[in-house]
């Protein structure tokens, strides 16, 4: 879970994702729209394909990269224990603010 989270850390990771959510690419074509070495962005694809969320091929000498979107299922499942715990809070806060302008309505009629 931990490579994971820290695969998606970083926003240039999260746009390759998005682009092979698109379908395959090759690592050229992963890495075109940054302004960054062939290296660098291998080395962004390296920790995408650590965590589980990136396949790759190799296809004569090109490298073809999928998604695998299994992992994220994971993610997304630690990530709604929090989704509700706030659901929650903000139920209570607005729970709080009508009892509040009830209440306070009730003074002014007074």
């Amino acid at each position: 879970m931990d490579q994971i989270f820290h695969a998606l850390g970083d926003e240039t990771r999260r746009a390759m994702l998005r682009m092979l959510a698109a379908g395959e690419r090759t690592v050229g074509e992963l890495s075109a729209p940054f302004p960054m070495t062939l290296a660098a962005a291998s080395k962004h694809i390296r920790v995408l394909e650590s965590a589980g969320l990136l396949q790759r091929e190799i296809r004569w000498r090109t490298h073809i990269c999928r998604l695998n979107a299994a992992p994220l299922q994971a993610a997304l499942s630690e990530l709604a224990y929090y989704e509700r715990f706030w659901i929650s809070r903000i139920d209570t806060l607005d729970r709080l603010l009508r009892e509040e302008d009830a209440a306070a309505s009730l003074k002014g009629e007074d």
